[in-house]
């Protein structure tokens, strides 16, 4: 593995580790969203990931068998949640219905928090792989000057 692949499998990572944190955040903010432009309660969100190739067609023909094993990861896409909505009854609320309840998005605080510590401590080791790369890419350099 070279140092370029090093930094783009790390990468690949943070990158979606960072697309991670902002659907988080994304259902953060909308926990008490009871009216969409798409009518009804906001539908809290999750992101589906998958592994992905870090070299291009040519770079593969180029390299030996074990570098081909190498794998980034990819937004495969943001899914809806499919949990029905929590009912709150509040009959003073705009939204509510004849029957008084007010349908919220069924988002758990704790939930998102452990998720969101979850994409985070994972950014966190993708960036200390480019930092170790690069300390050993430095200290080889070092090396080679004598």
């Amino acid at each position: 593995m070279d140092f370029m692949t090093a930094l783009d499998v790390a990468a690949s990572g943070m990158g979606a580790q960072r697309s991670y944190l902002n659907v988080i955040s994304m259902n953060l903010a909308n926990m008490n969203t009871t009216r969409t432009a798409e009518g009804g309660p906001y539908v809290r969100k999750s992101v589906s990931m998958e592994t992905t190739d870090v070299y291009d067609p040519f770079d593969a023909h180029m390299w030996d068998a074990n570098n081909r094993e190498l794998k980034g990861v990819k937004i495969d896409g943001i899914v809806a949640d499919k949990r029905p909505f929590k009912k709150v009854y509040d009959p003073g609320h705009p939204d509510a219905d004849k029957d008084g309840f007010v349908k919220y998005p069924d988002i758990n605080v704790v939930e998102e928090m452990a998720n969101m510590i979850t994409a985070m401590r994972s950014y966190e080791a993708n960036a200390a792989s480019v930092e170790a790369a690069k300390t050993m890419y430095n200290k080889a350099l070092a090396i080679g000057q004598g």
